[in-house]
């Protein structure tokens, strides 16, 4: 046996296995240094408002430092929990709006035999808002009662309307469904749309973490995450109804996405797609309880794409960033300047599923997709 070869071995190989391991950016990407990430309130001077424990926070130099912006917000605010668990908005009107999961007495229990919810879970939507800035808050209220869960949609559309896309799981049918809520006074007074339904049974089954946009004719657009290895979308002529629900022909794992309209008016989604654009078909998998269709978790691959069509067609899926054995996942898109993209992820963890450091960078919208 030739030991020197060995020992070269021994060394080199820990070696390659870590540099497997680390992440990969896309060269047109450039890493952000910044302490959160997301989500977001930018004003007009170019200061970000983010929500650090219980209080409002700004940052003067792009997120590096942070200072105390508010007194104590809400005891049940929580949006630095890991996913997307609230989503905050400055209105036409200089309110500042929060809807969140109220944390307090969280409870979640999912008994396998029966393949159902406890009664006891509970993680309730609620809204707050400020008409001062931040110096105080009001209308402090439960929208949601029960169980919900992460979700992406927050805006305020073209007539002035605030809308908020949400999931709630049903303790009837055991599924995930989902709706939005309106708000015509700057989240004073909410209203609640129908339920959109896809079917299914299981802790992760069902329709799942919704986002939303207006589109160019003032209809809205909501694309649902499912297990059906695509997201589904519904249309809306006022944000509340939803009446057409399809397939949307965008392929993705059982993940979220997040989709926003740019400046320049193109809409962007970025997502993790069915399968690995660099290891081909992904396995799909289910347990007992986790949903009735074996689907795909594929997470170590984050993709972007455009469209000038308000989502009829799409651009050609751009792999921005991965990370072998990991998840880049749950994502957050903050558009910093005209066609500068902040892109984040929520969930992020390396091989084996070790915490890792949020994803957090910067790319042209210009410069996307790949020629």
């Amino acid at each position: 046996m030739n030991w020197s070869k060995v020992l070269i071995l021994l060394l080199v190989l820990p070696a390659l296995a870590q540099a497997q391991a680390e992440r990969w950016l896309d060269p047109r990407c450039t890493v952000l240094d910044i302490s959160k990430n997301g989500p977001f309130i930018q004003d007009a001077d170019g200061a970000l408002l983010a929500v650090t424990g219980k209080m409002l926070h700004k940052s003067t130099d792009a997120g590096k430092t942070w200072s105390p912006a508010s007194p104590e917000i809400a005891s049940g605010l929580n949006m630095e929990h890991v996913g997307h668990v609230g989503q905050m908005l400055r209105t036409r009107e200089k309110a500042i709006v929060i809807t969140y999961l109220n944390f307090d007495d969280y409870t979640f229990k999912w008994n396998d035999e029966k393949n159902e919810p406890d009664p006891s879970c509970k993680l309730e939507l609620w809204s707050v808002r400020s008409i001062d800035g931040g110096k105080t808050w009001i209308d402090n209220q439960q929208l949601l009662a029960g169980y919900n869960a992460d979700y992406m949609g927050f805006i305020q559309t073209s007539k002035g309307r605030l809308v908020a896309t949400v999931e709630h799981l049903d303790p009837d049918l055991k599924r995930w469904v989902v709706c939005s809520f309106i708000s015509d006074d700057d989240g004073k007074t909410w209203r609640r749309g129908n339920w959109i339904d896809l079917g299914g049974r299981g802790h992760h089954d069902g329709a799942v973490e919704p986002m939303a946009v207006e589109l160019k004719d003032g209809r809205l657009m909501m694309l649902i995450r499912t297990n059906l290895d695509q997201f589904w979308r519904a249309y809306s002529d006022d944000g509340l109804y939803w009446r057409t629900i399809e397939p949307s022909g965008i392929d993705a794992s059982s993940a979220p996405g997040w989709l926003t309209r740019l400046q320049s008016g193109r809409l962007v989604l970025v997502w993790n797609r069915l399968n690995s654009e660099r290891k081909g078909e992904w396995e799909k998998s289910s347990g007992p309880s986790t949903a009735e269709t074996p689907a795909s978790w594929h997470r170590e691959e984050l993709s972007i794409a455009f469209s000038d069509d308000d989502g009829k067609t799409w651009s050609k899926p751009t792999l921005i960033a991965y990370q072998d054995g990991g998840q880049f996942s749950y994502p957050y898109i903050l558009e910093r300047a005209p066609g500068e993209l902040w892109v984040f992820t929520r969930y992020t963890y390396g091989p084996e599923g070790k915490q890792a450091p949020f994803l957090a960078l910067s790319v042209d919208e210009t410069d996307l997709p790949a020629k």
